[in-house]
């Protein structure tokens, strides 16, 4: 009998290194190695990475080197660091970082399972060298559709007939020669699924481009198969992530692919909801947000990019709008869904914001009525091309933007809020326990960012359950709500 070899994935960063995961999982199992969920419990502990900004690198370190720390006394072997900070930095992060026993790319995710084996073994794999990813792929969006480049996450489920019957349970098979497997690392009635993986802006603040390459959409056909594999293994919402995903279907000629993909999924038996995430503002057209405002099952949810609103910095930046025109799309969107839920991000200290630019940023906070707003101080991130330029502010003058914004944004959030009161909402219940009893999520909340629906009854609830919920009071984000009845069929408004 093959040895008995154990594996734990350790994720961290946003919603599209949870699906990377979950490629590497279904590689690894189907090559015979089995998934734990405590690094402490495993041979090797993978990392998957992120590498955003300083803060979640911060953090990847952190969590190689906590991973490291169980050598000296747990089962581990072998520490190994995989995802975005690993891609961006290859053998610069090897060797800054010794206590990692091996740093892989993207091109090592099809061998992920040799990979994992060679370093098990006491054996060396020879870190990538840090490559601008872009150049992988050609400049015409046209052409990338058959390029042989490694994109991860672009998992894909085919038809039952060609499912490998010595395959284990639990893993959605791949269909085609780049496409990888699959393996649910949680029970969540929520998974995410990857529409499409790069990004072809060119915003100055982002490195995220350079090492996660130029856009490639996946095909509706492989994105469908994906959500029922997914809703077999009992998913009842699932989330559409990219870098970018108005963009969706630019190079497989159709800019409005979207649209029509959105009621396909949407009709997906045993799907209740599906979220669209990554939405930027200046790629926001009427057809999609007709789609997004009308179709049954299809969350009424923006989550839209403004990153700023005063146009100076907003140029600066090498992106489009103000806040006149943001707040007429938000206008835009309340008129056709006046429940709709819009989430957004936004960068303080940008170099050359004056005291100006902020008041205006603080304005448009006050007017858009945002369900949830996340804000970052501005750093200089290396490779872009805003660390080269002048008027930097002082770090006091950035951390004090970002402590007064971030107040300003928790009081509105918290208004928002408060705003719902009353009103019956469609809740997806995601946890039940004795200590913190029935937790859920409307439509208006994504995972992990937007906060969520507290029952003030257990009693007959369960995960993946979706129910109406009247909302009966608030705390902070979050919502307190009486159920009202079970929505026996399907999702509605």
């Amino acid at each position: 009998m093959p040895e008995r070899r154990t594996v734990a994935l350790v994720t961290l960063g946003c919603a599209r290194n949870e699906v990377d995961s979950e490629e590497l999982a279904g590689r690894l199992a189907a090559d015979g190695w089995e998934l734990v969920e405590e690094a402490a419990d495993a041979d090797v502990a993978v990392v998957n990475t992120c590498g955003f900004v300083e803060a979640a690198k911060k953090d990847s370190v952190d969590a190689l080197l906590e991973a490291n720390d169980l050598k000296d006394h747990g089962k581990t072997q072998a520490v190994v660091a995989v995802g975005c900070m690993a891609e961006r930095y290859g053998k610069e992060l090897a060797e800054a970082l010794p206590e990692a026993d091996g740093v892989l790319g993207f091109d090592d995710y099809a061998d992920i399972s040799d990979r994992l084996q060679t370093i098990l073994s006491g054996g060396i794999h020879a870190s990538h060298a840090p490559r601008d990813r872009r150049k992988l792929l050609p400049i015409s969006p046209a052409d990338r559709q058959g390029a042989d480049v490694a994109l991860p996450g672009h998992a894909q489920a085919p038809a039952p007939e060609d499912v490998p019957a010595d395959l284990p349970e639990g893993l959605a098979p791949a269909s085609g020669p780049r496409a990888p497997l699959r393996r649910r690392l949680d029970t969540s009635p929520v998974a995410s699924v990857k529409l499409a993986s790069g990004c072809d802006r060119r915003c100055s603040f982002c490195a995220i481009p350079s090492f996660r390459g130029s856009f490639v959409s996946r095909r509706p056909s492989d994105v469908l198969g994906e959500t029922r594999w997914l809703a077999e293994q009992g998913v009842k919402e699932v989330m559409l992530v990219s870098e970018n995903n108005t963009s969706y279907g630019k190079d497989l000629g159709d800019i409005r692919l979207l649209e029509t993909l959105l009621p396909e999924l949407a009709a997906v038996d045993g799907i209740e909801r599906v979220r669209v995430s990554y939405l930027q503002p200046a790629e926001m057209r009427p057809g999609l947000i007709d789609v997004l405002t009308s179709t049954e099952k299809v969350a009424p949810y923006f989550d839209l990019s403004f990153q700023h609103s005063a146009p100076g910095v907003l140029r600066a930046m090498r992106r489009f709008g103000d806040t006149e025109r943001f707040l007429e799309l938000l206008e835009t969107i309340r008129g056709k869904a006046p429940e709709a839920g819009v989430r957004s991000n936004f960068i303080v200290g940008f170099p050359g914001e004056g005291e100006a630019d902020f008041a205006e940023l603080e304005r448009f906070l006050t007017e858009a009525r945002l369900d949830a707003v996340g804000v970052f101080g501005y750093s200089d991130e290396e490779g872009t091309e805003a660390a080269g330029y002048e008027r930097k502010l002082d770090q006091d003058v950035v951390d004090a933007r970002l402590a007064h914004l971030s107040r300003l944004a928790e009081e509105l959030t918290a208004q928002r809020a408060e705003e719902r009161v009353g009103e019956t909402l469609h809740v997806l219940v995601e946890s039940v326990d004795e200590e913190d009893g029935a937790v859920g999520r409307a439509a208006h909340q994504a995972p992990e960012t937007d906060g969520q629906v507290v029952f003030t009854s257990a009693v007959g609830l369960a995960p993946g359950r979706m129910v109406e919920a009247k909302v009966v009071g608030t705390e902070g984000v979050d919502l307190m709500a009486d159920v009202v009845s079970e929505c026996r069929e399907e999702a509605g408004r």
